[in-house]
């Protein structure tokens, strides 16, 4: 059973920080992608960045220069750096990774239950 489990989120006014962890953890054989996604109220969720197992790292253009994701390889944790926060990004994180388990079945992705993250103007 794998389990993905974020933290990070709350209430931080505008221009402010704010970092999300995400772990992994259960049985599984590798861990590929990781990356956070968000959904606003209305909205469809939606990439904010993801790094490969390498270390290369893409992000939406609304965040770039704002947001850096990183991740503990030895930890199977991904992070995400969140700094000069607007309103506009106010949403629930969702944290994925491909994991590969003992089952068979491949490459799987796996969600995270999400963390909200509220930026006040």
């Amino acid at each position: 059973q794998v389990q993905l489990v974020e933290s990070g989120g709350g209430v931080v006014q505008a221009g402010g920080s704010l970092r999300l962890s995400c772990a992994a953890s259960g049985t599984f054989i590798h861990v590929g992608a990781m990356g956070w996604y968000r959904q606003a109220p209305g909205e469809q969720r939606e990439l904010v960045a993801r790094i490969t197992s390498g270390g290369s790292a893409d992000y939406a253009d609304s965040v770039k220069g704002r947001f850096t994701i990183s991740r503990d390889n030895v930890e199977n944790t991904v992070y995400l750096q969140m700094n000069s926060l607007k309103p506009e990004d106010t949403a629930v994180y969702y944290c994925k990774a491909v994991l590969v388990t003992p089952t068979g079945l491949g490459a799987m992705g796996y969600w995270g239950e999400g963390t909200l993250v509220t930026v006040s103007s």
